[in-house]
């Protein structure tokens, strides 16, 4: 049976996809991401040129409670090759899926990436970080879900407003983490915090 963790700050249980590889840590939880995993679909196919489409990456799901929310960690990468990464990750199928990522681009520079994926994956740079750590959040505003990152956990910078449908009632949210090209890498997330609380404005910093 896969790993099942509980974590204090979150009210629904998680799940592991793959054993072995997340662990609790003293105030957050710990991932060793296996190599060559990631959750990406190449728009452009293999003929494109871009990065290999796999769907295999190590992530650690539940269900949250139903109605508005805010979900956000402090994310920290022992970054090795191009492309690790720990996300926050939200599922809503196979095909129906994003990741809110604190990634390692080919320049070898921390940044903030989001992707969005309905059949294939809409990639997005949004800035490069100085430092090894990040926060990142998600929040479902009714239909809808947003991005925002911090440099301190306190004033949030928007990345991405979206949609994966009207049936939020059967998303699952989460942790994921990745090293397409390398051999694998260390994610930290702690000041892990859930709350049911609505947004109410996107771009003010809150």
């Amino acid at each position: 049976m896969a790993d099942r963790i509980e974590l204090p700050t979150v009210p629904f249980p998680l799940s592991a996809s793959h054993d072995g590889v997340w662990r609790r840590d003293e105030g957050g939880l710990v991932a060793d991401a296996p190599g060559h995993t990631d959750f990406y679909v190449n728009p452009g196919g293999a003929e494109s040129g871009d990065a290999e489409s796999m769907l295999n990456a190590a992530t650690l799901l539940g269900m949250p409670p139903e109605g508005d929310f805010q979900f956000s960690a402090r994310v920290s990468v022992g970054f090795r090759a191009q492309y690790d990464a720990g996300v926050l990750f939200l599922w809503s199928g196979a095909a129906s899926w994003a990741k809110f990522c604190f990634e390692f681009s080919p320049d070898r520079e921390p940044m903030v990436v989001s992707v969005v994926t309905r059949g294939v994956s809409d990639d997005a740079n949004a800035y490069t970080v100085p430092g090894q750590s990040v926060w990142l959040r998600v929040s479902r505003i009714g239909r809808t879900y947003a991005f925002h990152a911090s440099g301190d956990g306190k004033t949030w910078r928007f990345i991405r407003v979206f949609s994966l449908g009207d049936e939020v009632g059967s998303h699952r949210i989460g942790f994921e983490a990745q090293s397409p090209t390398g051999d694998g890498c260390s994610v930290t997330f702690d000041d892990i915090r859930f709350v049911s609380e609505r947004l109410v404005e996107l771009r003010d910093g809150s």
